[in-house]
């Protein structure tokens, strides 16, 4: 596979239709290449809308059937009938799905929750010698994440974690620190827990290693 052939595959990759041999390839491209790592990061809120809009079709039906033109009138109206009953958050998951899946990644749900403040949270590992920033803001899906992180001590892959006050654990993003650059570097990222249902965010290694906790409040 050609470089400018890698480069063209990084939206298979993210979507994970890859056979085997040629995801493994990817990932050794992945390693030396921020562009594509950026790429793939920036992937992630459509794959998750995606999983989203699959999840919620049922069996029978065909994952490219095309929605009638009133579906997200009705999902929107079904959403404001049963706030009461407390299922407003699976409702608006799926209107966020219909959205994605007929107007393309390009269409993004901005509304968020009245009630959920945005969130902004900065703290230093003494051990890692890591700094990261997060700010979060609520929306009708989840909690939208934006991450500034200096982090020295590359080339290694990293992820954010957002953990869940029930003990729940939701990748939000994840990145390739070059080598030896701590220079900060800014990423997106999304989980479908709501901003008062996060404890702390952590960034880690591939591995698991803890290298900076954000607790929030």
């Amino acid at each position: 596979m050609r470089s400018l052939e890698r480069h063209r595959d990084v939206g298979a990759y993210a979507l994970g239709v890859l056979d085997e041999a040629d995801a493994f390839r990817f990932e050794d491209h992945l390693m030396e290449c921020p562009r594509c790592a950026t790429q793939v990061t920036e992937f992630r809120p459509a794959t998750r809308q995606l999983m989203l809009y699959r999840q919620a079709t049922p069996r029978p039906v065909h994952p490219m059937a095309r929605p009638g033109p009133r579906l997200l009138d009705r999902l929107l109206g079904e959403v404001a009938a049963r706030r009461r009953s407390g299922r407003r958050r699976v409702l608006y998951a799926v209107a966020a799905a219909v959205v994605c899946a007929v107007a393309g990644s390009g269409a993004v749900l901005q509304a968020g929750r009245a009630d959920a403040p945005a969130v902004r949270l900065t703290a230093t590992d003494e051990r890692s010698g890591v700094w990261a920033r997060v700010s979060a803001e609520d929306r009708a899906w989840g909690t939208g994440v934006e991450l500034t992180v200096k982090d020295g001590a590359g080339p290694r892959p990293c992820r954010l974690v957002a953990v869940g006050r029930d003990g729940t654990e939701q990748t939000v993003t994840s990145w390739m620190v070059p080598g030896r650059d701590d220079r900060p570097s800014t990423m997106r990222g999304g989980a479908a827990l709501h901003t008062d249902q996060i404890a702390r965010y952590e960034v880690r290694t591939a591995d698991g290693e803890r290298l900076v906790t954000l607790p929030v409040g």
